[in-house]
């Protein structure tokens, strides 16, 4: 058995805890980083990586089917479905080395891999190793959900745990769950070759701005995703290859299943009793700063529920490095402008409010300023101009929240989130100089159209009337 002293013990290596290990090892203080799996958690092997490396490849596919618009002779590819898994896991390994343990361990980290458990108030045990530490960072993530349809215990399928293992393009792969991880995998697998249903309870994208949404279920739709909302599933059955998925009394057969009906905290197994930290089904309770009820430790990132986001993670991370390790009063986390992105094409992406919350909210004192894709020229020349931007605007000219469909709306997103953090007003944004021709200016075009009612008013033409015989 060994004993092991330490300022941080982090439990969990992906995006929050890597960020807090390596700051902390790196302004001095010894850190002791566990990690039960595989370095870099989730987003790297089984997450956000993966996902967008084989849309990435679902997009190539789909490209050379329609180019014909700009003079170029489309052609049917031959998709190779085991040569876009390679591509796949060639770009996880690509990155992995910045997760490694070697990595951490060069930058002053004792790395442990192992099920870590707590012991006491600032103990934890991960194999034959003992850790007493300051802090203790619970930073453990979220797994897929699986919802207790009958059959599934006997019933083969994937999670985004396992889907990017499978090296078989599937004849019909049936989805159960419309959200991003849904939605994105039915696109890339559909531009791959493969037959794809979504089964969704409710909604599909339920937090997004529906009229936004639409237009990318419309897009999926037309390129052959059958999406069936608000159905029930009575149950499942059969091996991959042979599976049978009752639908409202209907049986729908399918060679795979991935269920992606959403995420789940991980706090099993943690005996988080024994250190007193107080949790739900809903994940680690925390305070303003990410303390639980034990105050010598946090929960960072998915663990303690709400957004489960890989930049959350990351954004969680600093707030504990503000305040825990550099004991500034102003750390607190404020989720009030986090984006998220669905990597579907177009792109879904969200900050802030949509329309209908901020509605609920703040009542008629809402506007709503909108720009098509189609009125801009970068977006002409590309052939993109499926997609609009909708910025929500409160009291003051002040920015509630923001909503892209698009092309690049995840990069776009980002204006409006930084507005927000800055508490900037749309006279901010108009005030910004785009580049010539980019599709980031539809940021700008709808602030400027939120100004517009007022700069062309017969009031306004008075006062500029009277300014020039004055002047």
């Amino acid at each position: 058995m060994t004993d092991h002293k330490a300022d941080i013990c982090v439990i969990g290596a992906g995006s929050a805890g890597l960020s807090v290990a390596a700051v902390a090892s790196q302004i001095g203080l010894k850190v002791v980083l566990i990690e039960k799996h595989k370095m870099g958690g989730d987003c790297l092997n089984t997450g956000c990586v993966p996902s967008k490396a084989l849309l990435s490849a679902a997009k190539r596919a789909h490209d050379m089917t329609t180019v014909a618009p700009f003079g170029i002779t489309p052609v049917k590819p031959e998709i190779d479905f085991a040569g876009a898994m390679k591509h796949v896991h060639g770009v996880i390994a690509g990155i992995a080395p910045h997760d490694s343990v070697e990595r951490f361990e060069s930058l002053g980290c004792t790395v442990l891999l192992g099920e870590a458990k707590l012991t006491g108030k600032n103990t934890v045990a991960v194999n034959d190793d003992i850790i007493t530490a300051k802090y203790i960072v619970l930073a453990t993530g979220s797994r897929a959900a699986v919802p207790p349809i009958p059959g599934i215990e006997d019933t083969d399928f994937f999670t985004n745990e396992t889907i990017f293992e499978n090296t078989t393009k599937p004849d019909h792969l049936v989805i159960v769950g419309g959200g991003a991880i849904g939605l994105e995998m039915a696109q890339a697998h559909n531009r791959l070759g493969a037959k794809v249903t979504i089964l969704e309870k409710f909604k599909c994208s339920p937090k997004d701005d529906p009229e936004l949404t639409k237009i990318v279920l419309d897009t999926l739709k037309d390129e052959g995703v059958d999406i069936r909302e608000g159905v029930n599933i009575d149950r499942v059955a059969g091996k991959t290859g042979d599976l049978t998925i009752t639908v409202d009394g209907e049986d729908l057969k399918a060679s795979h299943l991935l269920i992606a009906a959403g995420r789940q905290p991980n706090v099993d197994g943690l005996d988080l009793e024994k250190a007193g930290v107080d949790y739900d089904q809903r994940g680690i309770k925390v305070d303003g700063i990410l303390r639980t009820s034990n105050k010598r430790i946090y929960a960072l990132g998915d663990c303690h529920g709400g957004m489960m986001f890989t930049h959350l993670a990351g954004y969680d991370a600093g707030v504990f490095i503000k305040g825990a390790l550099f004991k500034s009063p102003f750390a607190k986390a404020d989720y009030s402008a986090i984006p998220w992105v669905t990597y579907t094409d177009p792109e879904l992406a969200t900050v802030g409010l949509t329309e209908a919350q901020a509605r609920e909210q703040y009542g008629d004192a809402v506007k709503v300023a909108e720009w098509e894709y189609g009125e801009n020229d970068r977006a002409r020349a590309e052939l993109k101009t499926k997609g609009k931007i909708k910025v929500i605007v409160g009291k003051g000219a002040k920015i509630l929240g923001a909503s892209i469909v698009g092309a690049s709306a995840g990069e776009i997103i980002h204006i409006y989130q930084l507005a927000m953090t800055k508490k900037m007003k749309m006279s901010d944004i108009t005030a910004m100089v785009s580049p010539y021709p980019t599709l980031s200016e539809v940021a700008k075009r709808a602030a400027g159209a939120y100004y517009t009612p007022t700069l062309y008013s017969e009031r306004t033409a008075k006062i500029v009337g009277i300014l020039n015989k004055i002047f």
